[in-house]
């Protein structure tokens, strides 16, 4: 594979100011030569730019001395980067072009015509993983910082890139695997029954190792909220004000709004960023029984979202009269790893009801009805349409997040064969424990603790299989 030289656009598609195709590979200067009007980029200094013209070099005609037409593709800037000080370790060029499709397409076609060939998806952050460059966390970081959406995956995959994890785990393993030679040692002196490894140093690091194994894989819960924004499923009775909410926490009428129950009838999913973090809304159908069919459908896809959410916030119109209803949904969907916020919507018409002497239904009725037959949730009273309260509800949202944070580590696992891979260690390091506790035999205890050091080796890539980096690399986007 790296023997060829690969060409990509590593600009989006589309029509943009500027746009820049890479190339990476031994023939780079070579090829780039033959297509650039310009200074000779094989004696040019590395991370030097240069202005020129993009050109195709084609016969005229097909007769016995073809005459060479030069047509000018367009007006660029090439960079130049000498290996081994570039982001693939090889000889690399970027041409900055004007941002066409149609140009960016007649510069790939140039390029590929005088040897170059179409990148693979994740081929370039594959050569600099293959090449020593990085390991397969900080490629996996990249795709990372390239998806992420919010100021806090951001920063958590920054740190990723500057080997975050890796550091973490190398110095455990580097410890890990010092104990593993010396019983190895001890399998070759077997007949002699000495013992290179002193058995307690190595249950004190393997209790180290297990705690910090252990801390990583608890901030999973943290790093994948971050990186995939929780869910938070907007559930009640008809016109309870669910759409109403949505748009006010949006600021935009992205939901219908109207007296008529039963408006929405699919689920409607919209992001909210709040303090760097997001928040995925869903927008559900009412919950009530119905038989028209339609509605049906949306009301058991409501109940499906409450199944995959991590926040269920449940709406109770301030107004209500019976809440019996509420009260058995809410038995039937809060769980122990859901936080339930209740908020009473509508507020500004009981308010307005009380100044006039109503006598209907309090608002304290309701609470002390909700405490009296449910537990462990969080009430707001809030009108969506006064804008009253949703500052609280948004610090609710906030605060989760925060309460998912379970030390003061700078690393933060986001990854799911990350936290499978740590998953897998734990387990070894646990076995290995028992083997050392038990005095098992050397030859035992060697393979487990080789075991161990594989699946620590398999978050750096020390260890992996071609399986395994296709289906990583294959999800990065084509020229990076």
């Amino acid at each position: 594979m790296n023997n060829d030289t690969i060409c990509a656009l590593a600009t989006a598609n589309g029509i943009g100011a500027l746009g820049i195709i890479r190339i990476s590979g031994e023939k780079s200067f070579e090829i780039v030569n033959k297509v650039f009007d310009g200074k000779n980029l094989e004696k040019a200094d590395s991370h030097t730019v240069h202005y020129g013209f993009i050109v195709d070099k084609s016969p005229k005609s097909e007769v016995r001395s073809p005459k060479i037409e030069t047509e000018i593709i367009d007006e660029v800037m090439i960079s130049v980067f000498h290996a081994p000080k570039t982001f693939t370790t090889e000889n690399s060029v970027e041409i900055s072009f004007h941002g066409s499709p149609h140009i960016a397409k007649r510069i790939l076609e140039v390029l590929i015509k005088n040897g170059a060939r179409m990148a693979k998806a994740g081929e370039f952050t594959m050569r600099a993983f293959m090449n020593g460059r990085i390991d397969l966390s900080q490629a996996e970081s990249i795709a990372d910082l390239i998806a992420s959406e919010n100021e806090a995956s951001r920063k958590v995959a920054l740190n990723q890139l500057k080997g975050g994890i890796t550091h973490e785990i190398s110095e455990l393993r580097g410890d890990l695997l010092n104990f593993t030679s010396l019983v190895e040692l001890e399998l070759d002196f077997a007949e002699e029954d000495v013992e290179f490894a002193d058995r307690t140093a190595l249950n004190m690091l393997l209790d180290r190792i297990e705690e910090k194994l252990k801390s990583l894989i608890d901030s999973f819960q943290y790093g994948n909220a971050i990186k995939n924004g929780v869910a938070v499923a907007i559930i009640g009775k008809p016109n309870a004000g669910k759409s109403t909410l949505l748009n006010a926490l949006l600021k935009e009428e992205r939901a219908i709004v109207s007296d008529i129950a039963g408006t929405t009838r699919d689920t409607i999913e919209e992001v909210l960023h709040i303090k760097g973090n997001a928040f995925r809304l869903i927008d559900t159908a009412g919950l009530r029984e119905t038989t028209d069919e339609i509605e049906k459908i949306g009301v058991e896809k409501a109940k499906e979202k409450v199944e995959n959410a991590q926040i269920l916030v449940y709406l109770i119109d301030s107004n209500s009269e019976d809440i019996s209803e509420d009260i058995l949904m809410l038995k039937e969907l809060m769980r122990d790893d859901l936080k339930t916020i209740i908020c009473l919507t509508k507020s500004e018409t009981v308010i307005a009801s009380r100044d006039e002497g109503a006598t209907k239904q309090s608002v304290d009725r309701i609470i002390e009805n909700l405490k009296s037959q449910i537990s462990n949730f969080k009430l707001i009273s809030l009108s969506a349409k006064e804008n009253f309260n949703l500052d609280l509800l948004k610090n609710e949202l906030s605060h989760f997040v925060e309460t998912l944070k379970t030390d003061e580590s700078n690393v933060i696992i986001t990854n799911q064969r990350h936290y499978e891979a740590l998953q897998k260690s734990l387990e070894s390091v646990k076995r290995v424990k028992e083997a050392t506790t038990q005095s098992f035999h050397t030859e035992l205890l060697a393979y487990e603790l080789r075991y161990a050091l594989e699946h620590l080796g398999e978050i750096s890539g020390e260890f992996t299989n071609d399986e395994v980096l296709g289906n990583i690399f294959s999800k990065f986007c084509i020229g990076k």
